[in-house]
Protein backbone atom coordinates (compact mmCIF):
# COMPACT_ATOMS: atom_id res chain seq x y z
CA UNK A 1 0.00 0.00 0.00
CA UNK A 2 1.17 3.64 -0.97
CA UNK A 3 1.27 6.39 1.35
CA UNK A 4 -0.06 10.16 -0.44
CA UNK A 5 2.43 13.00 0.34
CA UNK A 6 0.68 16.33 -0.40
CA UNK A 7 2.42 18.52 -2.65
CA UNK A 8 0.76 22.31 -1.96
CA UNK A 9 0.84 23.81 -5.77
CA UNK A 10 0.50 27.80 -5.33
CA UNK A 11 -2.58 28.29 -6.13
CA UNK A 12 -2.35 32.53 -5.83
CA UNK A 13 -1.72 35.56 -3.64
CA UNK A 14 -3.03 38.46 -2.26
CA UNK A 15 -3.52 41.04 -0.06
CA UNK A 16 -5.92 41.97 2.60
CA UNK A 17 -7.93 45.45 3.11
CA UNK A 18 -5.51 45.58 6.40
CA UNK A 19 -2.43 44.93 4.67
CA UNK A 20 -2.16 41.25 5.13
CA UNK A 21 -0.60 38.74 2.80
CA UNK A 22 -2.90 35.37 1.88
CA UNK A 23 -0.90 32.48 0.31
CA UNK A 24 -3.49 29.81 -1.12
CA UNK A 25 -2.17 26.59 -1.77
CA UNK A 26 -3.74 23.18 -3.11
CA UNK A 27 -2.93 19.38 -3.64
CA UNK A 28 -4.35 17.42 -6.51
CA UNK A 29 -5.66 14.95 -4.22
CA UNK A 30 -8.41 18.31 -2.98
CA UNK A 31 -6.55 19.24 -0.06
CA UNK A 32 -6.67 23.30 -0.10
CA UNK A 33 -4.42 25.67 2.53
CA UNK A 34 -4.81 28.83 3.40
CA UNK A 35 -1.89 30.52 5.37
CA UNK A 36 -2.19 34.73 6.08
CA UNK A 37 1.21 36.17 7.07
CA UNK A 38 0.45 39.81 9.43
CA UNK A 39 2.96 42.62 7.91
CA UNK A 40 4.68 44.22 10.24
CA UNK A 41 4.31 48.26 10.48
CA UNK A 42 7.08 50.40 9.67
CA UNK A 43 8.60 51.66 6.66
CA UNK A 44 9.01 49.28 3.65
CA UNK A 45 12.11 47.76 2.54
CA UNK A 46 14.22 49.19 0.09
Amino acid sequence: MSQHVHVRLSHGLAITEEGDLVEKTGCQCGATWTDTYRVEDGQPEP
